[in-house]
């Protein structure tokens, strides 16, 4: 049996947002992830987490904190627990505007309740994107720090 994580996203969907990775992350220096998983479990005691604690654990796993600018940023999606997080680094989080995160959030939130998945991941990321496009715009010799694929826990 397929999990829901699995079934969130079909392959086309997948390499719809790793593209929209790609084009959010052109013209920056900054990173983008996108991390799916069941439920917020903390991998070492099996207990139920926070989905924030949860996210800022993910964060760290991926290494989104060893960034130059700091300026990394993670979709984290429990899909199970119906949970979404996105957590900037501190770089990036030091020049959004205060509400900047909750009102992407809202951008993928208001997909998802349609069934749109793929869509409100795409708006999210592109959103995302201006935000290190406008804060970090790419430098010659920037590399792209980070995978640009989907992680799955």
């Amino acid at each position: 049996m397929a999990s829901k994580v699995e079934d969130f996203l079909t392959a086309e969907d997948e390499s719809q947002i790793i593209e929209a990775i790609r084009v959010a992350e052109k013209n920056t220096s900054g990173e983008i992830r996108v991390h799916l998983e069941s439920t917020c479990i903390n991998p070492e005691t099996g207990d139920a987490m926070d989905a924030f604690d949860r996210a800022a654990m993910v964060f760290d796993f991926l290494h989104m904190d060893n960034t130059k600018q700091s300026n990394g940023v993670l979709i984290y999606v429990a899909v199970e627990d119906r949970t979404l997080v996105i957590l900037g680094d501190s770089g990036i989080n030091d020049v959004v505007a205060p509400d900047f995160w909750e009102s992407t959030k809202d951008t993928i939130i208001t997909h998802f309740k349609s069934g749109n998945t793929k869509q409100g991941l795409v708006d999210g990321i592109l959103k995302a994107g201006l935000q290190l496009k406008k804060h970090f715009p790419y430098q010659k010799g920037d590399q792209n720090e980070l995978p640009d694929t989907i992680s799955i826990g």
